[in-house]
């Protein structure tokens, strides 16, 4: 539409090439339908390799659910093999201690000397200990 001009009187309008596009602001287009991407979840990628036991963070993802999530971060972080096992969780769910707290979060247990193998006497006949 030229500026200035009215709306066409069937309520479509073909400009910029777009087909027919509906003018009337009651009518959902489908951009208003889908949850906008930067809305969904935040997932936290562990990935397993072959040659090792723990899974090991290797990035984040948005996805809309575990499915989602799961296939996503096989695509984008397991793209030559390199893994046998992924797990998605969701970053709202992981509660972790900051490194800025260390000393007092991992203090407690060095008051606990019965934790510690010290107390142990080690046979003569055992290698390598």
């Amino acid at each position: 539409m030229s500026e200035g001009s009215s709306p066409p009187a069937d309520g479509f309008t073909a400009e910029g090439g777009h087909g027919a596009v509906p003018t009337d602001a009651s009518v959902p287009t489908g951009s208003d339908t889908r949850s906008p991407r930067n809305s969904w979840p935040l997932w936290e990628v562990f990935v397993r390799g072959k040659r090792g036991l723990n899974h090991v963070h290797v990035g984040s993802l948005h996805a809309a659910d575990a499915e989602m999530a799961l296939g996503n971060a096989r695509d984008v972080y397991t793209r030559r093999n390199e893994g046998v096992s992924v797990w998605v969780v969701p970053a709202a769910a992981i509660t972790a201690s900051s490194p800025d707290e260390k000393d007092a979060f991992f203090a407690p247990s060095g008051d606990k000397v019965y934790r510690h193998p010290t107390f142990y006497e080690i046979p003569d006949n055992v290698p390598h200990m």
